[in-house]
Order: structure tokens, then C-alpha cells, then sequence
């Protein structure tokens, strides 16, 4: 062969660290705190609807190329209930294979080869393959830690903003740091898109998952950016069936029109029976939503002080259900070597972030936890790494 099989766009993505990772933990019988499932089901009535829609027949062959009109009715009238945003849902609402398509999807829409592609560092590590893909540059902007949080430094994305800027890359809350992005800092960006003429795409996965009355903010509902902001959303984080890989976009109609272009030679379409399904669990009562944070904040409170008295400096999240720590104070420098000694030494699998940084060396010495497991889970997980205090 003359060259590598591997397109070069994708040379520098190899394994996931969350296969490996697994992996690690499946070998040792360590605890998996690494990937960021579930080790319960969501609500029970949400999957005897998948059955009954497998059972009736609906969803078994193809469903409509936009997904089925009773999801992207739930998702239109999600978005008006919780936001005030109205969208139409047949020509402004997209259904995709989990947001890990809608994500791949819209770069690929969007993003024309040379075009940069300006996104928070850290972040989810399919961003920068999927910017690879579309042929664009990424330009990361460095959410650094500060007073126990990590926080967005409005004047270095200012500065990253240049004449080849095609779209800002948002996540919030945002993975793998927590952060909540304020509304006065959602309020900067969106000034910037529209001053610059940039489109947003919004990772929103995690909307429902903050906590100490954070407050989710969609930047779409910011003036001048419904039309020029694609947001995107998924069931798998809010109710706990991350396999069923049910996802979203909603947008303009042109940004939605130029989304599905690329989306129908990807997947084409999926879940059909699962579409069914999340349109009922979208229309579950405010109760379900409210007991969903209170669970998964005693759950980060139960983590974060165990990995504290570890002897982890930790971040307090105010939202996702993952926890980042820094393992200086144990003596280490190296998150990477760290998270593959650690189910040795405790038992336990986590995730080093810096794989989501391009900047590795601001991303070294800092691990991430997923919290989103049983409470006695996650107590056995604190016993154990009690061994490196």
C-alpha cells in the first residue's frame, strides 16, 4: 500500500480513551466510573411504551426520514414548556441517531474544508473528529479552573474569533468540567455570533441535570440567535437509555433543511420503535425531573466528598453527572498514567481529560468520575479509594 488506510483527517483519533478505559475495567473487575452510563433503566412506564410500540407495530420498518411526527411534536412542545422557543415541528424539528449523530451531522452540513470551528476545551472527543471530518480547523477556547469551578474567559474567545470562524461550538452543561454557562455569559456569545455573523451549535444533552438552582439557558432563546443557532438534545442523559440512541436538533428551517442533507446519508434513520417511546417520556410530569436532580446531586455530593477525602482537589459540577478532580495532591502529575494505575491501586476506572483538550498540557494533572451510577455503588467506589489517602 502507498499510504496508511486511515484517512488522514482521522490519523490522530485512535481507540476512544472510553473503550480502553472499559476495557481496563472489565480486566481488573474495577469499578467503572469512567463512561458515562447508567448501571440503572429509566422510568419503567417509558420502557413498557417501547414494548407496546414493537408490539403494535409502529417504528419496525423505516419511520419517516425526520423522525416519527409524535417525537418531533414532544420535542416542539418540550422546547415551548421549558424555554418559550417555538418551533414548528415538521419543518424545524430533526430526530437523530443519539446527539452524537446530530453532532456529525450538523458539522458536516455546515462546515466547508478551511472554515474554523471555534470549541470549549475540554470537550466530548467525538467534536474534534467530526470537525476533522467536515475538513474544518478547530480552534479550542480553554475553560480554566477558578475558585473551585472552571469558568469561560470571554475575551480569549473574543480573540479567537477571526475571519475564517464559521460557527462556535457550545456544550452546557458542559462535559466533562460541569460548568453551568451563565446567562450573562451566554448573553457575550451571543452578542459575538451576531456581531461576527457566526452560527452556534449547542450540545444541550445535559439540560436537565444541574443543580444548587443553576439555571439551564438555551442560547437560542437569546435575542438575534434563533435563527443562526442549531441546539441540539438527546433522551439517553435525561432518562437513563443511553442504547436506544435517541437524539435531536432543533433549528430554523434552513439550518434544519441543511442538517438533514448530511443526516439521510449518515443513518438515514433509527430507534424506531424508541421514538414512540421518548415522545411519551418528554411528557412525563415535572415531578420525574425534579427527583432526577435530587438523586443525582446527593449522588455528586456522596462522590465528590469521598474523592476529597481521597485526597483529591475536587470541582463542585453544577450540572452532568460527572465530577473532575485534580490528582496533584496525591503526588501525581500525569492523569493519564494515573487513571490506568488507579484500578490497581483503589479499584476504580476513571477518565483523564486531558484527551479532550489540544492544549494536553493544561488538561494533565485533572480526572474526570461519572456519578451517575447506584449509591451503593459509588459507596463502595469511596471505600476503595480511601487506600490512596
Amino acid at each position: 500500500m502507498t499510504r496508511p488506510p486511515l484517512n488522514r483527517r482521522l490519523a490522530e483519533f485512535g481507540t476512544t480513551i472510553f473503550a480502553e478505559m472499559s476495557a481496563l475495567a472489565a480486566r481488573t473487575g474495577a469499578i467503572n466510573l469512567g463512561q458515562g452510563f447508567p448501571d440503572t433503566d429509566g422510568p419503567e412506564e417509558v420502557r413498557e411504551a417501547a414494548v407496546r410500540a414493537l408490539r403494535d407495530g409502529r417504528g419496525n420498518q423505516y419511520p419517516p426520514g425526520p423522525g416519527v411526527p409524535e417525537l418531533r411534536t414532544a420535542i416542539a412542545d418540550h422546547q415551548r414548556k421549558r424555554y418559550g422557543l417555538e418551533y414548528d415541528p415538521g419543518t424545524e424539528v430533526l430526530v437523530t441517531a443519539g446527539a452524537t449523530e446530530a453532532i456529525a451531522a450538523s458539522l458536516l452540513a455546515l462546515v466547508e474544508p478551511g472554515d474554523e470551528v471555534i470549541a470549549l476545551e475540554p470537550y466530548y472527543d467525538s467534536y474534534a473528529a467530526c470537525v476533522a471530518m467536515a475538513g474544518g480547523t478547530r480552534v479550542p477556547v480553554t475553560l480554566r479552573p477558578h475558585e473551585g469551578a472552571y469558568v469561560l474567559d470571554l475575551d480569549e474567545l473574543r480573540s479567537a474569533v477571526t475571519d475564517r470562524t464559521r460557527l462556535i461550538l457550545l456544550n452546557t452543561p458542559h462535559n466533562p468540567t460541569g460548568t453551568v454557562l451563565t446567562r450573562a455569559e451566554l448573553t457575550a456569545v451571543a452578542e459575538l455570533a451576531v456581531e461576527r455573523d457566526l452560527l452556534v451549535v449547542t450540545d444541550e444533552v445535559y439540560e436537565h441535570l444541574v443543580f444548587d438552582g443553576a439555571e439551564h439557558v438555551p442560547i437560542a432563546s437569546l435575542p438575534g440567535m434563533r435563527e443562526r443557532t442549531v441546539t441540539i438534545s438527546s433522551a439517553g442523559k435525561t432518562f437513563s437509555f443511553t442504547g436506544w440512541k435517541v437524539g435531536w436538533i432543533t433549528a430554523s428551517p434552513e439550518l434544519t433543511s441543511a442538517v438533514r442533507s448530511a443526516k439521510q446519508f449518515l443513518t438515514y434513520v433509527s430507534s424506531g420503535p424508541f421514538q414512540y417511546a421518548v415522545a411519551e417520556a418528554l411528557r412525563l410530569p415535572d415531578a420525574y425531573f425534579d427527583a432526577l436532580r435530587a438523586d443525582l446531586a446527593a449522588k455528586r455530593d456522596l462522590l465528590g466528598e469521598g474523592l476529597a477525602q481521597a485526597g483529591f482537589e475536587v470541582y463542585r459540577p453544577s450540572g452532568t453527572y460527572f465530577v473532575t478532580t485534580d490528582v496533584r495532591p496525591l503526588g501525581a502529575t500525569d492523569g493519564l498514567a494515573f487513571c490506568r494505575s488507579l484500578p490497581e491501586r483503589a479499584g476504580v476506572v476513571a477518565i483523564p481529560n486531558a484527551v479532550f483538550y489540544d492544549h494536553r498540557e493544561a488538561g494533565a494533572p485533572f480526572v474526570r468520575f461519572a456519578f451517575c451510577k447506584r449509591t451503593e455503588v459509588l459507596e463502595d467506589a469511596v471505600s476503595r479509594l480511601k487506600r490512596l489517602a
